[in-house]
């Protein structure tokens, strides 16, 4: 996903062309343009970037899928793997999204202490949650048949 400000830009420079037309239209003095939801870059466009940047709260539910990592439940607050109070660090591989009774009862403990284990290791976001859905729980319908998750419908419709 990208903002629509940025797709409006790629548009105007035709960079891109739009697929699916969204809802409104983007208005200046001299032309209006319909919103896209969906468009298809005509060439290669570097997309910038920000490395190492520190882990948002929604950027981390999202790549957590809004789920607790020790239970599964629906998460509703962060957690710092290592304490922050023992010397744990705010990055992507200390962070992870938690439901508040497990955050509670984890408190400043480390996982080794409590005899709980993580199912995976967390990692910085990459593939689509670092490109984009700027944390919205569920991508917008009509990207359906463009997600990674959809490739048979993407190659008919290519």
């Amino acid at each position: 996903m990208i903002p629509v400000k940025r797709a409006a830009v790629l548009l105007l420079t035709r960079k891109a062309e739009t697929v699916t037309p969204g809802d409104g239209f983007l208005r200046s003095e001299t032309m209006h343009i319909p919103v896209p939801s969906v468009v298809r870059l005509n060439r290669y466009v570097p997309i910038p970037r920000q490395v190492g940047s520190s882990p948002s709260r929604r950027g981390v539910f999202a790549r957590d899928d809004w789920r607790c990592v020790y239970c599964n439940a629906s998460a509703e607050t962060i957690d710092h793997v290592v304490p922050r109070s023992r010397g744990g660090t705010h990055t992507w591989d200390n962070v992870v999204a938690a439901c508040a009774p497990c955050n509670h009862r984890k408190s400043d403990k480390t996982l080794a202490e409590l005899g709980w284990r993580l199912p995976r290791v967390p990692r910085p976001p990459s593939g689509w949650q670092l490109r984009g859905f700027r944390g919205q729980r569920r991508p917008d319908p009509a990207w359906e048949a463009w997600l990674p998750r959809h490739g048979k419908e993407r190659a008919r419709l290519s």
